[in-house]
């Protein structure tokens, strides 16, 4: 069983290596995963290309989560259009089950996993993930966010990294999710509750379409269109850039 926050009551006596080389790639500074780090470069090309006009005063950082729909095919177009937006460096986080849908050699961010969040942990001094993930990001995108998922969220419940970076997520800090499911499961009454629910949170919601789904069903339950979803994340963050600079 995920137990977060277990770690927290271990004792560690001496520095394990892992902290140190942490310590190392980070420059001594607490709160920097070093995945990050690779991330940079391509932000830093894009954002100072001379044909781009910037989107925000500063450099934004999205936190991308990703569940285990058949939706999640669209990770690899989802993450190349987040990264064409100036000024954004972008991240990932995925169940085990959304693993199925996509190669990580596809993805030209860093991902994390479930199991990184152990790995990284070995003694007190050493960062948690899930907190770490939740600093780091500006905005988190939950896309897509399965029937699963949508029902632990809505419930409290965190028990992968993933639900555990949205249950320590700041409230005063956007975020977006995006359903996708079969439609009939969309159209059970508890899927509005549970939406009902995150939206009370204060996320935004990114409607579902219509279409034919792959199960060969006809209706809502599609996630919406990468195009759709990348528009909304810059309006928001156009929002949120104006309303820090102000």
């Amino acid at each position: 069983m995920y137990q977060p926050g277990f770690c927290a009551s271990v004792l560690c006596p001496t520095p394990h290596p892992a902290s140190e080389v942490l310590t190392e790639l980070c420059g001594g500074r607490p709160g920097r995963l070093p995945g990050f780090e690779a991330i940079r470069p391509h932000m830093e090309s894009s954002a100072s290309s001379p044909t781009a006009a910037p989107l925000v005063k500063r450099q934004f950082h999205v936190l991308v989560g990703v569940t285990g729909s058949v939706a999640a095919l669209k990770l690899p177009l989802l993450v190349s259009r987040l990264l064409d937006i100036p000024g954004l460096e972008v991240a990932v986080v995925t169940t085990e089950r959304a693993k199925h849908f996509y190669s990580p050699q596809d993805i030209p961010v860093t991902l994390y996993s479930d199991a990184d969040e152990w790995e990284m942990w070995k003694c007190r001094s050493d960062p948690v993930l899930h907190i770490d993930l939740r600093r780091w990001a500006d905005l988190m995108l939950v896309a897509p966010l399965d029937a699963n998922t949508l029902g632990k969220v809505a419930s409290g419940i965190c028990d992968n990294l993933l639900t555990c970076v949205i249950r320590a997520w700041d409230c005063r800090k956007p975020l977006v999710f995006c359903p996708a499911m079969n439609t009939v499961m969309w159209e059970h009454p508890i899927t509005a509750q549970q939406v009902g629910q995150l939206k009370a949170f204060g996320y935004v919601e990114i409607p579902c379409v219509a279409k034919k789904l792959v199960c060969g069903d006809q209706g809502l339950g599609a996630m919406a269109e990468v195009g759709t979803i990348v528009d909304k994340v810059e309006e928001i963050l156009f929002r949120h850039g104006g309303s820090q600079q102000s």
